[in-house]
């Protein structure tokens, strides 16, 4: 197993009724798991688990065999190599889309980082937009950059929620496929949330219903 959420149980601070209470999930080095379920059955709250950005109540949560958190370990969040697609794609409307996929690879040399978002262009075939400003870019040109910015810093698991929900019927059709192939040849470990029935049948390997 590449994932595990252990007997997880979670609740928001400002209500005693638990989102999700002895929740496990596997998932396997490589596999696309797409979730589903109605509005509030905690979709995004298993995510933002995963990520760090809440603590559960109980149980435990590993990647790749490390511990992120139990009743002795929190790791935070940047420090769990984890890229967070968002429903809005969070691009900052300042830099540049070359700009906005190097953000998280500051680390790497110029030269190594220039190949990574050179490469992550090519394979969003958006090679001749790397001038291009997000308000420049059609929502489905975002979401694109949205990806490419989450996998530049090559993260142990690449979480998305509800990553078409502000692109077309047609366009979200040619997404879907795209992105699949991009996840596949990058050997990436996904979570995403949906509500559309067609994003799980065509990008997901594996179903969870909450």
């Amino acid at each position: 197993m590449y994932l595990e959420m252990k007997d997880i149980s979670f609740t928001y601070k400002q209500t005693d009724a638990y989102v999700l209470t002895s929740f496990n999930l596997i998932v396997e080095k490589g596999e696309i798991v797409s979730i589903i379920g109605s509005s509030g059955s905690g979709k995004s709250t298993v995510l933002r688990l995963i990520a760090g950005l809440e603590v559960p109540a109980q149980g435990s949560i590993s990647i790749n065999n490390t511990i992120m958190v139990d009743d002795n370990i929190f790791v935070p969040p940047e420090r769990r190599n984890i890229g967070m697609v968002f429903q809005d794609y969070a691009l900052f409307p300042h830099l540049s889309v070359s700009e906005n996929i190097a953000f998280g690879i500051s680390k790497l040399s110029g030269k190594e980082r220039a190949e990574r978002v050179a490469g992550l262009l090519h394979l969003m075939q958006m090679t001749e937009y790397g001038d291009r400003y997000p308000h420049q870019l059609s929502g489905g040109q975002q979401q694109r950059v949205a990806v490419a910015r989450a996998l530049a810093p090559k993260p142990h698991l690449l979480l998305m929620d509800e990553p078409f929900s502000n692109v077309d019927s047609v366009l979200k059709e040619k997404m879907r496929q795209e992105i699949r192939a991009i996840l596949k040849a990058e050997a990436a470990t996904c979570i995403f949330v949906t509500h559309d029935k067609a994003d799980e049948a065509n990008m997901s390997d594996r179903t969870i219903q909450m």
